[in-house]
């Protein structure tokens, strides 16, 4: 018990672990989207899109989580405008912006004198440094986001399944496809702070990913996200303390460690289910409506 609880007792572990959960959270509320739509290139896109405000920020002794929201603003009107270029694939743009705002990012970095630390930090970020002001402009955060997710949900699973019935229910799928872009910017920025630009998508993919196979709903998919990100998050930060590792990379890995185990479960449930009842198993999938069933095709 004390190997569980002695990293605890000491208020910066504890304060990265508030900081953990809640960022888990709003992962949880735009990852499930992200995965369902398969929008996670955009995300790493965005995720790394940050690096230029930030850098800025840092650079002139700014604000950085103000840097950091106007580098996603302008990535959020990137890809929104260079999706309606009919010339031009959304994959393609996402992957000129992702390249350039990085480019940039490293440009105004190595402005600084201390290039190597600040990139760093910048990357991989620093859990472990969580203020109590961190804490509650994440708490703020994570009532925006769960606030656009209920207010936002309808139209959000309507595009996620089928654009075409969105727009026949008058649900407006490009201002959807917008907010959506939104909330995702929102975690983003709420988590670079925690795990860094690089391992982001560690919380917000990997979690709902492993919810996936579990889930029947996807508020399930989200509830559990949550969870198993909260878990990575502890779990990380206690191995960190013992192993004496970078505790953001740390806990990045572990979320995408039980994805891995999530997924190898499902498939000795799949296979024990097919063995016993002589017939494929199915899986549950999602509609705009309620989940529904359908014959496994692997």
């Amino acid at each position: 018990m004390e190997w569980l609880t002695a990293p605890f007792e000491v208020a910066f572990v504890q304060r990265a672990l508030w900081a953990g959960v809640l960022v888990s959270a709003i992962c949880a509320l735009a990852g499930t989207w992200v995965v369902l739509r398969g929008m996670a290139f955009l995300g790493d896109a965005m995720s790394h899109g940050l690096l230029p405000g930030v850098a800025v920020a840092a650079l002139f002794g700014g604000n950085l989580l103000v840097g950091a929201v106007a580098s996603a603003a302008v990535m959020t009107v990137g890809v929104t405008a260079l999706g309606r270029t009919p010339r031009l694939s959304q994959d393609t743009g996402i992957g000129l912006l992702f390249v350039g705002m990085l480019s940039l990012g490293v440009i105004i970095v190595s402005r600084s004198q201390s290039f190597a630390v600040d990139l760093t930090g910048f990357l991989f970020g620093d859990v472990l440094a969580v203020r109590e002001s961190d804490l509650v402009l994440l708490g703020v955060a994570f009532l925006l986001a769960l606030a656009v997710s209920v207010l936002g949900h309808r139209a959000f699973l309507a595009l996620a399944f089928d654009e075409r019935k969105a727009r026949t229910l008058g649900l407006r799928p490009r201002l959807a496809h917008a907010v959506l872009l939104g909330l995702l910017a929102l975690a983003i920025v709420a988590s670079f702070h925690i795990v860094g630009t690089l391992l982001v998508l560690g919380l917000l993919i990997a979690p709902p990913a492993a919810a996936l196979p579990w889930a029947r709903s996807v508020h399930g998919v989200m509830a559990l996200a949550a969870v198993l990100g909260a878990a990575a998050t502890f779990g990380g930060l206690l191995l960190s303390w013992h192993l004496r590792t970078a505790a953001g990379a740390t806990v990045s890995a572990l979320a995408v460690s039980l994805f891995f185990l999530s997924h190898l479960a499902s498939g000795l449930r799949h296979r024990r289910r097919t063995r016993s009842t002589g017939a494929p198993a199915r899986a549950v999938t999602f509609t705009a409506n309620a989940p529904s069933t359908r014959p496994n095709e692997t």
